[in-house]
């Protein structure tokens, strides 16, 4: 792809100070940008994003929206920008077809909550996977992931506008990460991202810079991600898609404390001051 579309620019600013003083300044904000995606030809929705890893973002997305269950399953992509945008045409295996004609049929639009696409509520809320036990990971793991994240951040560094979903082994490092100005799609290039590198989702766990939606469950469930952690809150909804799918979930991770919202297998079963 062409990369006339920047991912970041520059734009001007007046810093207003408390003391009262004015000053003029440049301020780096991060590209948002329409990203038409169609499977097979066909338009099926039209996401704002940041215009960043976008195979990685195919990939992820199409897993998502459980279109293809790996890799092998996306037989093309075309990337095409636009003057006020970007096309991603997405080609899948002839058996993944069927899926995607079925799936249109109960889409009718597209936003960012990602319901008014939706015709019942049986398509907005399908069954997710049971999810396997996951590796024993010790509270300081996710501790060490948050002090690790900042530097996985460099958009975010420069614009303080990106969220990032990092994937971390079971001692806290970070293994990949990406970024976006959409929590969901930054969790969904980290998922194409690891699906293309053949990367196990269930080895750790997946630290996200954002609330916690129901949505974001969903993509770890269907990723086979048994641990999510959340720098902030989760919805009910959230929790309750986590404890269907058996997703041990952690929420307002700080540098001092993090808050565990389920823990279907007792990985943090210990008992407040405990020694």
């Amino acid at each position: 792809m062409q990369q006339h579309i920047q991912f970041v620019t520059q734009v001007p600013a007046t810093r207003i100070g408390a003391d009262g003083k004015f000053a003029a300044q440049q301020r780096s904000v991060p590209a948002e940008v329409p990203i038409a995606i169609s499977f097979l030809g066909i338009g099926y929705a039209v996401m704002m994003a940041t215009p960043a890893d976008l195979e990685d973002f195919a990939y992820g997305f199409a897993r998502s929206e459980r279109l293809i269950d790996a890799a092998a399953d996306l037989s093309g992509i075309e990337i095409r920008e636009e003057e006020r945008g970007v096309l991603l045409g997405i080609e899948l295996v002839p058996e993944r077809h069927d899926r995607v004609l079925a799936r249109v049929r109960h889409r009718v639009g597209e936003s960012s909550c990602g319901l008014c696409g939706i015709e019942n509520l049986e398509q907005a809320l399908r069954p997710l996977p049971k999810l396997p036990v996951p590796a024993r990971i010790a509270p300081t793991a996710i501790f060490r992931a948050l002090d690790e994240i900042r530097a996985q951040q460099p958009l975010n560094a420069e614009t303080g506008a990106v969220h990032a979903a990092a994937l971390c082994d079971a001692q806290g490092q970070v293994l990949a990460a990406r970024e976006d100005v959409g929590r969901h799609n930054a969790f969904d290039k980290l998922l194409g991202h690891a699906l293309r590198e053949e990367g196990d989702m269930g080895a750790g766990f997946v630290l996200l810079t954002a609330r916690c939606s129901y949505e974001l469950v969903e993509k770890a469930a269907l990723a086979g991600v048994p641990l999510l952690v959340t720098i902030s809150a989760p919805t009910g909804l959230a929790i309750e898609r986590a404890k269907e799918a058996g997703l041990t979930l952690v929420a307002l991770a700080r540098e001092d404390s993090v808050l565990v919202m389920t823990d279907p297998h007792g990985l943090f079963d210990r008992q407040p001051n405990a020694a």
